[in-house]
């Protein structure tokens, strides 16, 4: 495990603290969120760059290995 500083409206932790009550732990949770959030299928495409949209194409196990190894070139080069 590692820690992290998140900083968030105060009224927003607030809702989030009454939500999962106070005997949860607020870390687990927002572990399971971003777990949850990483391994959704249905990425929103309107809501990625260019640059993420190149980067799920080419970790995925049925991308054409030129097309992968061109778009990671692309993704190196412009860092």
């Amino acid at each position: 495990m590692t820690a992290i500083h998140v900083s968030i409206p105060v009224r927003l932790l607030e809702d989030f603290d009454q939500t999962i009550g106070y005997h949860h732990s607020r870390s687990r949770k927002i572990s399971q969120l971003m777990k949850h959030h990483l391994e959704q299928e249905g990425m929103i495409v309107d809501d990625c760059t260019t640059r993420e949209l190149m980067a799920f194409l080419a970790a995925r196990d049925d991308c054409d290995i030129l097309l992968s190894g061109l778009l990671l070139q692309i993704l190196r080069n412009t860092l």
